[in-house]
């Protein structure tokens, strides 16, 4: 099991740029595929990016593709998301969820295949 801890949420005007962290202890995040999901206020829980686990493989969700970035640091144990041109809409309780997958390319957009979940961190952008 690895624990994570996600950082770097905050209050931001449309237009604005943050970039959230999520930090691993407990096991190396190298053989994990990561990702970041949100869930708005009465909402779902929605899918945002994944990075398989050397970072070759990315993959977006249509709504923040373009204009996020996710991206991993496996020496620092830590995977970020890059978020600019933030919308309104974007505001949410960003969480980020690790998989195993030892050294398989594979990753996933369904929240279902994650096991570990960080506490989340949320997100408010101002219009």
């Amino acid at each position: 099991q690895v624990q994570l801890v996600e950082s770097g949420g905050g209050l931001v005007q449309a237009g604005g740029s943050l970039r959230l962290s999520c930090a691993a202890s407990g096991r190396t995040v190298s053989s994990y595929n990561m990702v970041w999901f949100r869930q708005a206020p009465g909402k779902e829980r929605d899918f945002v990016a994944a990075i398989s686990q050397s970072g070759g493989r990315l993959f977006y969700a249509d709504s923040v593709k373009g204009r996020f970035t996710i991206s991993r640091d496996n020496a620092k144990n830590t995977v970020y998301l890059q978020m600019n041109s933030l919308k309104p809409e974007d505001t949410a309780v960003y969480y980020c969820a690790a998989r195993l997958v030892y050294y398989s390319e594979s990753i996933s957009d369904l929240k279902n295949d994650y096991d570990d979940w960080g506490q989340g961190t949320q997100v408010t952008v101002s219009s």
